[in-house]
């Protein structure tokens, strides 16, 4: 008798990762403040209790408590039920975009980029299995969302996400796809593990990645790592261009020399 196959088990919720430390130090309650908080960054739009429950799997009766508390500090503002952020907010991540080396360092040297190609460049760190921008010279929009400091972008299709995946070593690059879904972003993203990682080793063979409309229709960019005097790679560098202006040929030729430039120059300022 054949013996039926189990099925994946499926991810936990936010609030069931945070359940299971058992460090007892660990401050549940401040745990569950900064996942209620971090709700509210893949939607433009107000949240309710029950839509924050439902996301992170807190209880709505905790959720109720995070939210009046964020209240009472001036972090969220609420019309009836529906919880929005306040600009308070801003102040958590300007002390870190402010303190750290890499972004204090980094913004003269994205607009020299900007400036010498003509082209937007951007500075992003591997966070949480996403592409979290840090610093950003933009000379126009070339993506349908607006990009800042602080947007997020999947790692597994952008030139930033795949130049910082080919560095990882080989055993948090295996988590990395055991726990990520590779959803198409368009007609052109690879989602096929294995052949993924074929081109993340030819990433770190030629010491850049391009992409090529994968992230979205209409768009290259070229990335490089910026690496810290260990030589680890600390975050990429990268340009983005419309598709119909700069071909991905013009990118190697003319804008590469241009981007390791700017890696070289960063990482003499860092630690």
């Amino acid at each position: 008798m054949s013996s039926t196959p189990s099925s994946p088990a499926a991810p936990l919720t936010i609030a069931e990762e945070i359940d299971a430390l058992a460090d007892p130090d660990f401050m549940t309650s401040l745990a569950r403040g900064l996942a209620v908080l971090r709700a509210f960054a893949d939607t433009r739009k107000p949240q309710t209790i029950a839509q924050i429950s439902q996301q992170t799997g807190i209880p709505r009766a905790a959720v109720r408590r995070c939210l009046h508390t964020l209240r009472q500090l001036g972090y969220v503002d609420a019309e009836l039920n529906n919880f929005s952020l306040r600009p308070k907010v801003l102040t958590l991540g300007y002390s870190y975009l402010s303190s750290t080396p890499l972004t204090a360092a980094a913004q003269p040297c994205l607009n020299a980029v900007s400036k010498a190609l003509g082209e937007s460049s951007s500075l992003a760190v591997l966070e949480e299995d996403q592409v979290l921008y840090v610093a950003r010279a933009a000379t126009s929009r070339v993506m349908s969302v607006s990009l800042a400091a602080g947007s997020r972008l999947p790692a597994y299709c952008s030139s930033l996400g795949r130049v910082l995946l080919a560095h990882l070593p080989q055993d948090e690059l295996d988590a990395y796809f055991a726990r990520t879904t590779l959803t198409p972003m368009t007609e052109r993203t690879e989602t096929d593990p294995d052949k993924l990682r074929a081109i993340l080793a030819q990433v770190r063979r030629d010491g850049y990645a391009v992409n090529n409309e994968e992230l979205e229709l209409g768009l290259r960019s070229i990335a490089v790592p910026v690496r810290g005097a260990s030589g680890r790679v600390l975050a990429a560098l990268n340009v983005g261009a419309h598709a119909a202006r700069v071909t991905p040929e013009r990118m190697v030729e003319e804008f590469l020399p241009v981007l390791r430039q700017g890696a070289q120059e960063l990482a003499m300022l860092l630690p």
